[in-house]
């Protein structure tokens, strides 16, 4: 979301081209676009039938919670088809050379750290230690100017020529504004540090003398052998040697990396399994890269008995990861403490300032400006009056010049005419310091905890589902909340619930959409029969019967072509298969644990049609097929990437037959199927594709082929050479993959539907009710991003829309100049008409969108895409990873966005009142906290400045100097505090009900240089009546300068409470305790301060109170000073009232409006 600008909004999955993806859940990953499965080198397909060929599961081949692995090993290839970003991208492309890798010497720690000293496994989040706390924490604090600009101020008023306050005096406000910051910074530091102790005194298990012994994490160095038990927790990064498991897979949990909860399956290599770490000399070389903070890549290569293979990502499993449903896993330490890739990525969230702040600034300059006038004019004015009076500066009572009291007469701190004028400059800025309001730093910070601490107590924001409550995660940008502009958002798991469910197939031909036979469950669903117990898929599916009946069935052509189909369902995937116990013991659920929805979805839907995925090892998998279990080899896997955008599986067959399955996005798949073969299956199946994809459905293709004896030596011969090459491993292995795929054989599509969160599409027309602009990008076909958009109400129908899908960039030029013409018009017609200007709809698809960003044509989109209301890309890519305000959905699938982001929630119809009711309470608050204490200091600024005129301008003050410290402390601070965190212009209902209120955060009425420049005039009346009033009732008196300097105290702090009093909209005792209360303890420090003999005027308020004169000053004052403001704020009300004034009007008169709840309220019209 942005303030000012387009920017992205919710930010979710990691895109696919970002890297390398090792968070699938069963694939092994490397850099490149594929996955791969790879026999042995010697063993062929006609060798694999009796280890296929079993079609029963021994009572020992089963675990209580999850399914035994029992297969031969083979080698796996990886994904992410644009390679990684940074170091890793430019590793994968070259060979590691010694400048560019790290050495680690399996099980020999000492070897490893002979010549290079590698980080030990110590960590430390913290940022202090006793020692550098109170250096560092100041020196980090002083990077505010205004710091600086205090402290300089406390260090001149230490010099004797320049004291105007007490020294001590002088250095209090800073003191204790550092204090409290330093305090804050103290106990967060102490909780990380805390931390760190308990996790570097964690224990594992190191292979030492022969044996695994424990350790304390801390101690464990590179090279180092760990063994890792079920429910561990990884302490470095480690490179598996053997797991628990015969083919070498492990299954790890990342919830403590990025935040996902799906098993991800990492793998040893076949060349180290066999070693017993307890028994057999564990020895080898491994050469990999250099720390690097990409969690997806990994390259490197490992000598072991005299042979090299290589290592990528799926090898890899990194510090924080958990090990599960894996007995055992044993690595050897490649990474340690500070260069693990989960220590590199904790860094934190990029710093970000809010656009309110920003402006500020400029604010402040202003007022710095306004302080160096006054300063220059009384010492400009000082130099006048010396010059003038300069033959009587020697005798002059309240001046003396000369210092008689020894012998020897000299000048009594007199240092010449221009001296004179110089210091009175910086007197002057000492005496004015408060024009700069320091505290206002620690105010706005106070008033953001208490926003975000009832932000974060929102019932109407607390997902009951997930059992969460909104997350702030950034204190410093509440106020943007009220003033989006732009939303970008994502859809799968944003808009979405990110639970697929199988709706429709279509099968040669043949649409099974329900809209022939009735669409039912079967009672129960699918289950099978496991030594006596009932195991069933966990979540049931909705079958056809005509398609279940036709699926029990292998009689016919159809039914052969349907169990291909559901076959490809079952095994082209990366799932695996969790056997999980209910509260029946004589029943199990099999849960398909997976990173992709879309595929869980799809096992699922295979497994109610009586094609159930039981067991997947890295080497094999079993289904059970109508009752017979049937064992399949997996002989290869290229894995989905986003170049490619399908995946494919190589499949062993029981009868020694070898056929590979692939399934895709329909526009890549109908570039790879054999349309030869039957051209009206291919037809019908892009019609009923179509018919999918315009209600919104998402759509998958699915082919195969069989492969003979020669292809596949041919496929695997390649396979090796791409997967132990050191350079270009990537493009090698995608090259394998697309010659692999090609002249399929059609078999059908699928369709899933992922259901729109609740309350999403009335969120949607909320926001563009209150001028926010909603882009939104989705991988789906463009029939299902409009389907959806309709859905969503982000399409309505009376918007015009502007379609651009082209293949060439001479096209996309056209279409976009042609776009720019029609945008245009429709603007400036709808504005002559007075309807709402925001009635243009872009849709622009994936390839178009390349084509544009790879041109000079940017530009033009950008101003296109400002122009319209929606803007809806159907497109898979990687999304812009900046935002003024980003905000993360704690969903079914991932948290890395919540985990990266400022905000977090559980649903999307949450965004509604986190902006239009949090975020406008929030800018409001702030934008008026902040002109209040500008006015507030500016204004006690002005009565010293009147003061000085009058007193020769010796830069002497009637105010105390403890007055003069307590005002920014004491006597005004807490309620604007107060009043900050709790005031509310308009009720949440009244916000909820018009969203275009949002508008004024939008526009920017609550802070803006009127506002400001108002302000400071209204301030400049007030420092005029506070002063003048006082000083002409008492002049010619007998007066002194501390009663009457008493006086102007208390006039200020009555004048500014009060000032506030007027400003409050929603009064709670809490409020009417702090104003009221602020203004009692004033009289109270008053009161002490005079009342010590030491200090000056002692007794002053007493003798001053006592006459009726200073109760008459004081209430003149208040009702002078207040009249302007008074009549201003009821003319602008009555005669030109804001949308905010409208409302708040109508929430007076709410009882008599529930009889006419249907009403509307007549607001301005907008601007443009």
């Amino acid at each position: 979301m942005a303030s000012n600008r387009p920017l992205p909004g919710p930010f979710f999955r990691s895109p696919i081209s970002a890297g390398p993806d090792l968070s699938s859940p069963t694939s092994s990953k490397n850099s490149d676009g594929s996955q791969i499965v790879n026999l042995h080198p010697q063993q062929r397909p006609d060798t694999l039938q009796n280890s296929t060929s079993q079609q029963s599961i021994s009572s020992n081949s089963w675990r209580a919670n999850s399914v035994n692995f029992g297969s031969k090993g083979v080698h796996y290839g990886s994904r992410g088809g644009a390679g990684s970003e940074g170091f890793s991208m430019s590793m994968s492309r070259r060979e590691i050379n010694d400048e560019d890798a790290r050495l680690v010497y399996v099980n020999d720690p000492l070897k490893t750290n002979e010549r290079f000293e590698f980080a030990g496994n110590s960590i430390r989040t913290g940022k202090y230690s006793v020692l550098t706390f109170l250096p560092r924490n100041l020196f980090e604090q002083f990077h505010r100017v205004a710091y600086m600009y205090f402290l300089v101020i406390a260090i001149l008023n230490q010099l004797p020529q320049l004291a105007v306050f007490g020294r001590g005096a002088s250095i209090l406000p800073l003191a204790s504004v550092l204090l409290v910051t330093a305090v804050k910074d103290a106990y967060e530091d102490w909780r990380r540090h805390r931390s760190d102790r308990i996790e570097n005194n964690r224990m594992s298990s190191v292979l030492m003398n022969d044996r695994f012994q424990e350790k304390k994490w801390k101690d464990i160095q590179v090279g180092e052998v760990i063994k890792i038990l079920a429910n561990e927790t990884m302490p470095c990064d480690i490179v598996l040697l053997s797991t628990s498991d015969p083919t070498g897979v492990a299954y790890v949990q990342t919830i403590n990396l990025d935040g996902e909860s799906n098993l991800k399956t990492r793998y040893a290599k076949q060349e180290t399994l066999p070693r017993i770490p307890e028994k057999d000399m564990i020895s080898g070389l491994i050469n990999c890269e250099k720390p690097n903070r990409n969690i997806y890549g990994f390259q490197a290569n490992m000598e072991i008995d005299g042979k090299r293979v290589s290592l990528g990502p799926s090898n890899i499993v990194l510090r924080g990861c958990v090990l599960k449903n894996t007995d055992w896993a044993v690595g050897v330490a490649v990474y340690a403490g500070r260069e693990t890739k989960a220590m590199l990525n904790n860094s934190g969230a990029p710093s970000k300032r809010s656009r309110l702040e920003t402006h500020m600034n400029r604010e402040i300059i202003l007022l710095s400006s306004f302080l160096v006038v006054l300063c220059t004019i009384v010492s400009a004015c000082a130099g006048v009056w010396l010059r003038r009076h300069r033959d009587e500066l020697d005798i002059m009572p309240f001046y003396r010049r000369k210092d008689y009291s020894k012998q020897e007469v000299e000048n009594y701190k007199y240092y010449g005419w221009g001296m004179e004028i110089f210091f009175s400059f910086l007197m002057s800025v000492i005496v004015f310091q408060i024009m700069i309001p320091i505290s206002l730093y620690i105010s706005m910070e106070l008033v953001r905890v208490g926003q975000a601490y009832f932000m974060i107590r929102d019932d109407k924001m607390f997902d009951a589902t997930s059992n969460t409550r909104f997350q702030c995660r950034a204190l410093n940008i509440n106020e943007d909340l009220g003033q989006i502009k732009y939303i970008f958002s994502d859809k799968t798991g944003t808009l979405t619930e990110n639970k697929m469910e199988f709706q429709f197939a279509s099968i040669s031909g043949v649409n099974y959409s329900g809209e022939k036979t009735e669409f039912l469950g079967e009672e129960g669903g699918y289950s099978i029969q496991v030594e006596g117990q009932v195991w069933r898929p966990k979540m049931k599916v909705q079958v056809d019967r005509e398609l279940l009946q036709l699926s029990q069935t292998r009689n016919d052509t159809k039914s052969k072509e349907i169990y291909d189909f559901f076959l490809a369902l079952a095994a082209c995937n990366t799932i695996v298969p969790i056997v999980v116990n209910t509260s029946d013991p004589t029943e199990k659920l099999i849960d398909y644990q997976g990173e992709s929805p879309d595929e869980q979805a799809l096992v699922y839907a295979a497994a109610a049609y009586g094609f159930m995925l039981i067991e997947r090892t890295s080497g094999h998998i079993v289904i059970d097929i109508q009752g017979e279990r049937q064992r399949f080899n997996v002989l290869g896997m290229h894995e989905f990437d986003s170049d490619r955008k399908r995946m494919s599986v190589i499949l062993g067959y029981p009868d020694s037959t070898v056929k590979v399955f692939v399934k895709g996005a329909d526009t890549t798949m109908f570039k790879i199927i054999d349309k030869s073969l039957n051209l009206d299956v291919v037809k019908a199946t892009e019609t009923h594709l179509h018919s999918y994809s315009s209600i919104g459905l998402r759509t998958l293709v699915v082919g195969m082929r069989g492969l003979s004896i020669s292809e596949f030596e041919q496929w695997q011969s390649s396979y090796e050479i791409a997967s132990t090459a050191l350079m270009g491993r990537a493009g090698l292995l995608r090259k394998v993959a697309i010659n692999l795929e090609n002249n399929l054989s059609l078999l059908g599509a699928s369709a899933i539907e992922d259901r729109l969160q609740k309350g999403v599409p009335e969120a949607i027309e909320s926001l563009r009710t209150a001028s926010i602009k909603v882009w939104v990008l989705t991988g789906d076909k463009q029939e299902t991003a409009i389907s959806i958009g309709y859905s969503s109400k982000l399409l309505t129908s009376k918007m015009v829309q502007i379609i651009i899908n082209n293949n060439s960039k001479v096209s996309c030029r056209k279409s976009l100049e042609d776009a720019l013409i029609t945008s245009r018009k429709l603007i400036n017609v709808t504005r002559a008409s007075d309807d709402d200007a925001s009635s243009v709809a872009l849709i622009i698809d994936g390839t178009s969108l390349v084509y544009i960003l790879d041109s000079e044509l940017e530009e033009q989109l950008f101003e296109l895409a400002s122009k319209c209301a929606v803007v809806l890309c159907a497109n898979d890519v990687s999304m812009i990873q900046m935002a003024d305000v980003g905000v993360g959905l704690s969903g079914q699938e991932g948290r890395q966005a919540v985990m990266a982001s400022d905000f977090a929630m559980g649903q999307f119809r949450f965004l509604v009142p986190l902006l239009l009711v949090h975020g406008h309470w929030n800018y409001q608050r702030m934008g008026y906290m902040i002109l209040y204490n500008f006015y507030r200091n500016a204004l006690f600024v002005l009565v010293l400045f009147w003061y000085v005129l009058f007193t020769g301008f010796t830069l002497t003050t009637a105010i105390t100097e403890w007055s003069s410290v307590l005002y920014s402390i004491i006597y005004t601070a807490i309620p604007t505090i107060v009043i900050g965190i709790l005031d509310k212009d308009l009720s949440r209902r009244s916000l909820m009900t018009y969203p275009q209120l949002y508008g004024a955060g939008q526009r920017q009425e609550s802070y803006n240089a009127k506002l400001f420049w108002l302000t400071m005039a209204d301030m400049l009346w007030q420092s005029v009546v506070a002063f003048f009033i006082p000083l002409f009732a008492y002049w010619k008196s007998e007066i002194d300068s501390s009663s009457i300097g008493d006086l102007w105290t208390l006039a200020v702090v009555f004048m500014v409470n009060i000032h506030l009093a007027m400003d409050v909209i929603r009064w709670t005792w809490i409020s009417h305790a702090s104003i009221w209360g602020s203004i009692i303890a004033t009289c109270i420090c008053v009161i002490v301060i005079d009342a010590v003999p030491v200090l000056p005027g002692y007794w002053a308020i007493f003798n001053l109170a006592s006459s009726g004169l200073f109760w008459i000053c004081l209430l003149g004052i208040l009702v002078t000073a207040m009249i302007p403001r008074f009549v201003i704020k009821m003319f602008m009300q009555h005669c030109k009232p804001c949308d905010i004034q409208i409302a708040r009007e109508a929430e007076k008169f709410s009882n008599r409006m529930e009889s006419t709840r249907n009403g509307e309220i007549e607001m301005n019209p907008p601007q443009r």
